[in-house]
């Protein structure tokens, strides 16, 4: 396994490999405890990346709340659920769990603040005492990405609880729609349950096939066979980056590898890049579905992402940050989502967790 090497590896940093559904992996761990993070070997994380990425994890770090939440912008608490799933998932994929990692102290005070949000019904209420479908569905998957490596029996019974309520909110379509009630659905909200249910499968969490059938169906019937990309919903509009990034990973993740509509979905996403309505949040899942295509689309679209990326990012000491300049969404998208989105994507190479492995 090719390992990076010490003139990319600025600092000592365990590696948290005890992914249960990886045997391999946890045995090359247990021979070698301390070596750096497996890379894929056509995509490596080179010496400025990683210290733009140790940068980024600096300054999330300082922008956590007391309450252990992070929030779009100062004096803004809303959407403080989903805020601080997003920032958690950059922690995370850089190897930083709540017991282990340079940042285990930020991430241990992060989920804290999550489970305080899990009601006994197992909906999400937010600082402004709503619950909506996005914040349940990235919560969820920062939940069973850390229960996947802790095996916690308290978060257990709590991701158990949102995973019913990701299951009884699924429409008779097989998608999901803002609220927690089955009524419609679009590619976007969907996208965010069928990840947070791979990722709760992929922790031991039992996810009934049938949901996965009917959710495969639904992203099926947003395809747009004219261009090769995805629809927002079925027949409804254009093709967007964003709706195919969502839907192109949504098929993988649930286990559609041969799908004939993954090639011109990837084409289609490779030749829409610069498309920069919702950037952020396309990039947010165009990054592991072309990281799960492999080869040269994967390739092309990290050394392209990097490119725009390190161009963008703004420093200050050893801390570094992204704006909104990158992305034409106004509405929720600050500095804290972008750094937590971007920061994800450009440690994607490291493939510490299961979501973004092959």
């Amino acid at each position: 396994m090719n390992r990076r090497p010490p003139a990319e590896n600025p600092r000592d940093r365990s590696v948290p490999f005890r992914l249960a559904a990886c045997a391999i992996i946890l045995a090359l761990a247990l021979a070698a405890p301390t070596s750096a993070p497996a890379q894929t070997p056509e995509v490596r994380v080179d010496a400025e990346t990683e210290q733009v990425i140790q940068g980024a994890l600096r300054w999330l770090a300082a922008a956590q709340s007391p309450s252990g939440a992070w929030f779009s912008a100062p004096n803004d608490n809303k959407h403080a659920a989903s805020m601080t799933g997003y920032t958690l998932m950059a922690f995370l994929v850089n190897g930083h769990l709540p017991d282990e990692g340079e940042h285990r102290k930020t991430v241990a005070q992060g989920l804290r603040f999550l489970l305080e949000t899990v009601q006994p019904d197992g909906n999400l209420r937010d600082i402004d005492g709503k619950s909506y479908m996005y914040s349940h569905g990235i919560v969820t998957t920062a939940l069973a990405s850390i229960y996947g490596q802790s095996r916690d029996p308290a978060l257990r019974a709590d991701l158990e609880r949102m995973v019913r309520v990701i299951l009884s909110a699924q429409n008779k379509e097989g998608g999901w729609r803002y609220q927690p009630r089955p009524k419609d659905a679009d590619i976007s909200v969907s996208v965010l349950q069928v990840v947070a249910l791979r990722a709760a499968k992929n922790a031991g969490i039992d996810v009934p096939q049938e949901t996965i059938d009917r959710a495969i169906a639904y992203v099926r019937s947003c395809h747009h066979a004219n261009s090769g990309g995805f629809t927002y919903q079925p027949g409804r509009g254009d093709a967007g980056f964003a709706r195919t990034a969502a839907a192109l990973y949504s098929l993988q993740v649930c286990g559609e590898y041969t799908d004939p509509r993954l090639g011109p979905a990837s084409a289609y996403l490779l030749a829409n890049l610069r498309q920069k309505r919702w950037w952020t949040y396309g990039n947010y899942y165009a990054a592991p579905a072309l990281f799960m295509m492999g080869g040269d689309s994967w390739k092309r679209y990290y050394a392209e992402m990097r490119k725009e990326l390190l161009a963008g990012v703004r420093r200050e000491g050893n801390q570094a940050w992204w704006d909104t300049n990158l992305d034409n969404q106004k509405d929720g998208v600050g500095p804290v989502y972008c750094t937590a989105v971007y920061t994800t994507i450009l440690a994607m190479p490291y493939h510490y967790l299961p979501l973004y492995q092959r």
